[in-house]
């Protein structure tokens, strides 16, 4: 990708599961780099293939294309910001990987959707109609409209918003009101993308490709339908969280808030929570709700590290090509691949250093205190066992040799000696 190379230091600061703004600054320019080189490939695809793309979608498409191209001219932030969203990705993947035909026509036309989010989100006049096939506008990161038709008229003046659905006499009663770049929605059929409080993370309950379907394998991973979200409780678990990781590690803390963009509830298996990444949308994480903060602030940092690491090896491969070789793991029943193996290793052990600090933090809850020397004595020691079986490996590149080399040097600096908490 066409990015600064990665300076060494940063690399170790990101081996070492450092929460170092370095890192997460060079990270967010390779995810940016990598969705605009997604979106590029999406379009030489069109373009090449344009005679199997059903017209009217095809026409859709370029419409949206063109639109997207004015409103970065004017506001390249915005609509950087709304092609970085999570769902994006998400949208992206699996649109390059349908072959062609009627579905993938209908995933093209989520280019109306992100076009549309972006112009509003970047002020001045709009008078455009959109397909609406399902009845419903989602707006990314914003939020989502039922219209009950086919087709809507969106039009906006300086401050105002609306939506005239095609066969009706009257606009739709929900209106969205723009403030800068911010868009706040209500009224009947809207439904809102609400923010979180004390950092960038939204709790994203609607985005049509939050959740795709297939993910988890055997294990599928289930969206949780919006009419089930207490968006009271989540928000009460995610301050908590919130408080717990600035009094245990503020640098954690920092990089939660600014890191994850989107929180995305799914259906439970069992009594414990779940937590989730997709490869394809880093900075969203997919978890039922936690009991309580402390679940929500280990969760957060675990699947952090699951996208942090994914967004790295885009950037620089740390592993070669699957092959059928898969290795037992201590916090796993299933044998997992390198990869597998690899970003296990990496997620606990951000959480055997968030253990550590919170057993020496005076400021965590004594009851945390407590069950984190238990956790952390357990985690150093499977970890341990992973990263040996990561070096025995040829699999692994060089770079990811020296990752992994960096790694051990940080779980080595954790210390071995039981913790006692509380």
């Amino acid at each position: 990708m066409n990015i600064a190379p990665l300076p060494a230091p940063v690399f170790a600061l990101l081996a070492r599961v450092s929460p170092a703004p370095d890192g997460l600054t060079l990270l967010r320019s390779a995810l940016h780099t990598r969705r605009l080189l997604l979106l590029k490939a999406l379009l030489v695809r069109v373009h090449r293939h344009r005679v199997s793309v059903e017209p009217g979608a095809l026409d859709r498409f370029e419409r949206s294309w063109d639109l997207l191209e004015r409103v970065e001219r004017r506001h390249p932030a915005v609509v950087r910001d709304v092609l970085d969203y999570p769902t994006t990705g998400a949208w992206l993947s699996g649109a390059l990987a349908e072959p062609a035909g009627p579905a993938f026509d209908r995933l093209l036309g989520h280019l109306d959707n992100l076009a549309v989010t972006a112009a509003l989100r970047g002020g001045g006049p709009l008078d455009l109609t959109v397909d609406t096939p399902d009845g419903l506008l989602p707006l990314p990161g914003v939020g989502r409209l039922r219209v009950g038709a086919d087709r809507v008229r969106v039009s906006a003046d300086e401050r105002t918003v609306r939506f005239h659905p095609d066969g009706a006499r009257h606009a739709v009663r929900a209106v969205l009101t723009r403030t800068g770049r911010r868009l706040a929605g209500g009224g009947p059929g809207w439904h809102a993308v609400r923010a979180l409080p004390r950092s960038a993370a939204r709790l994203d309950d609607v985005d049509p490709y939050r959740v795709p379907a297939g993910v988890g394998g055997a294990t599928a991973v289930t969206a949780a339908d919006p009419a089930d979200t207490d968006h009271a409780a989540w928000s009460a678990t995610w301050h908590a969280a919130q408080d717990l990781l600035a009094r245990t590690d503020p640098g954690r803390a920092a990089e939660v808030a600014g890191s994850v963009r989107a929180v995305v509830p799914v259906v439970p298996r069992g009594p414990q929570h779940l937590g989730a990444t997709l490869s394809a949308a880093p900075g969203a994480v997919l978890t039922s709700l936690p009991a309580e903060g402390q679940g929500m602030a280990e969760t957060l940092v675990h699947e952090l590290h699951h996208s942090k690491l994914a967004t790295l090896h885009e950037l620089v491969p740390l592993y070669g090509p699957g092959r059928d070789a898969v290795y037992r793991v201590g916090w796993r029943s299933d044998p997992r691949p390198i990869a597998g193996v690899l970003h296990g290793a990496y997620a606990h052990l951000a959480l055997a250093d968030l253990w550590r600090r919170a057993v020496t933090a005076d400021e965590a809850p004594a009851s945390w205190r407590s069950a984190a020397g238990q956790q952390f004595d357990d985690i150093h020691d499977q970890v341990g066992v992973a990263l040996l079986i990561l070096l025995e490996s040829d699999e692994l590149t060089v770079e990811g040799r020296e990752f992994v080399r960096q790694m051990r040097l940080h779980h080595a600096s954790l210390g071995t000696t039981p913790l006692v908490g509380g």
